[in-house]
């Protein structure tokens, strides 16, 4: 039986071979259309890619990319530097006067004029110190008091507190 299925095989075969060759040479030809679009397409990428990695004025884009790698490293590390000199100053200035508040006063009714005065001078903390100055004709006093989280373990006088709240802005 495969004798006669090869022959008939054979027989359709031969019968029909110049329109198999002409499907063959078809499909040939179309194979050689679409590699020639490939390779069309091919160069036009190859060029693209040439001028890509060229660059600038005619400098490689690799060699572009790692000397901008290099800078962004070194900004970087700037960025380290300046965020530890931003904390330092940070806790620098947290201990330092942020909150002032004077209040003027006559300590003595013969002196007419305004001239003793109550000076608070705090860190963010409300900690430092109240200042006072009582000045009289014949003498004059300082006197400084601690004070720690807006209060002070001395005795306050009305304006030492009042000072104490102008700084914290509890009074305008």
């Amino acid at each position: 039986m495969t004798n006669v299925d090869l022959s008939q095989y054979t027989a359709l075969i031969t019968a029909n071979l110049p329109y198999i060759l002409l499907i063959l040479t078809a499909l040939i030809f179309l194979a050689l259309l679409v590699f020639i679009n490939i390779s069309i397409k091919m160069n036009k990428l190859n060029k693209r890619y040439r001028r890509m990695m060229t660059g600038i004025d005619g400098g490689n884009i690799e060699r572009l990319l790692q000397v901008h790698m290099e800078e962004v490293r070194q900004a970087v590390t700037k960025v380290n530097q300046l965020d530890g000199e931003y904390r330092r100053l940070q806790a620098v200035a947290a201990a330092s006067v942020q909150h002032v508040g004077v209040v003027r006063f006559s300590a003595f009714e013969e002196i007419g004029s305004d001239l003793s005065f109550s000076l608070a001078l705090l860190d963010s903390k409300r900690n430092g110190v109240v200042l006072s100055s009582i000045y009289g004709r014949s003498e004059s006093r300082v006197y400084a008091k601690p004070v720690v989280n807006g209060q002070s373990t001395y005795l306050l006088t009305g304006e030492e507190k009042e000072a104490i709240d102008k700084a914290l802005g509890k009074i305008s």
